[in-house]
């Protein structure tokens, strides 16, 4: 099969459909957000556990490598061609493994997208889980997005597909 004829392959169009769905998704919420609610803002939703906030985070997971945009953007660039050239050894022939590889492809591809755009250059994130504390402190999770929950439901996805075929009973040589 050709590389041509490989990448229009059934499998490879549920991946990028689903990509471009997280994609999306993804921007039209951050675009939401832009619109609606100024830098830096919180709107209490539920309180004392869920907040919409309008933060900016030039670095990765937990604001970790903070104010590296530019190297984060470039890791991001590698991970989606590395991911794409590396897909066949994931079980990206099921369905399962479609529906991962278009969620962490969508996902990478949708902060990928902020880290570039001009006049942005960080990634929005705007859902923000915390538990309010007696004397008033919050303790919460990271803020994220719809990539950021794409990605990590991407790979939790893999590491289970994985797991299941590790885990499944072999078959005997009469078997097959």
């Amino acid at each position: 099969m050709s590389a041509a004829q490989s990448i229009f392959q059934v499998s490879n169009r549920r991946i990028a459909a689903i990509a471009l769905v997280v994609f999306a998704l993804d921007q039209f919420t951050k675009w939401l957000v832009l619109r609606m609610l100024p830098p830096g803002y919180e709107k209490v939703i539920i309180e004392g556990f869920f907040k919409f906030v309008h933060w900016g985070n030039t670095g990765a997971a937990w604001s970790l490598f903070r104010g590296n945009n530019n190297a984060l953007a470039l890791v991001a660039l590698l991970a989606l061609v590395a991911l794409f050239l590396t897909r066949h050894h994931f079980s990206s022939d099921t369905l399962p493994g479609q529906i991962a590889f278009g969620l962490i492809f969508g996902g990478i591809a949708g902060n990928l997208t902020d880290r570039l755009l001009p006049g942005r250059h960080e990634v929005i994130d705007f859902i923000y889980f915390y538990i309010q504390q007696r004397g008033g402190d919050e303790v919460g999770f990271p803020a994220f997005n719809v990539a950021d929950t794409a990605i990590c439901t991407g790979v939790a996805l893999i590491f289970l597909i994985t797991w299941k075929s590790e885990h499944a009973p072999k078959k005997t040589p009469a078997e097959s």
